[in-house]
């Protein structure tokens, strides 16, 4: 029983992990190719950082709903 919880919370946090790469790296790479134009990079600093404040808080959010039973958040739509 214990291994199928940690495969439940397994997904959710390997999504988060590939998201957070995916755009470390797009924002990184964004960033090197933008002209040195410091508004640009202004804005997309704190950008990426919400996006990855969002993504976290996502899945903690997602860890709660299957720790309380709720594992087909779907289902009920």
């Amino acid at each position: 029983m214990k291994k199928e919880n940690q495969k439940r919370y397994a997904v959710p946090i390997i999504i988060t992990l590939i998201l957070l790469l995916y755009f470390i790296v797009y924002f990184g790479v964004l960033i090197a190719i933008l002209p040195k134009d410091w508004k640009y990079v202004l804005f997309i600093f704190p950008l990426a950082l919400a996006v990855i404040g969002l993504l976290i808080y996502v899945c903690i959010d997602r860890i709660k709903e299957i720790m309380s039973g709720e594992e087909d958040d779907l289902g009920k739509y």
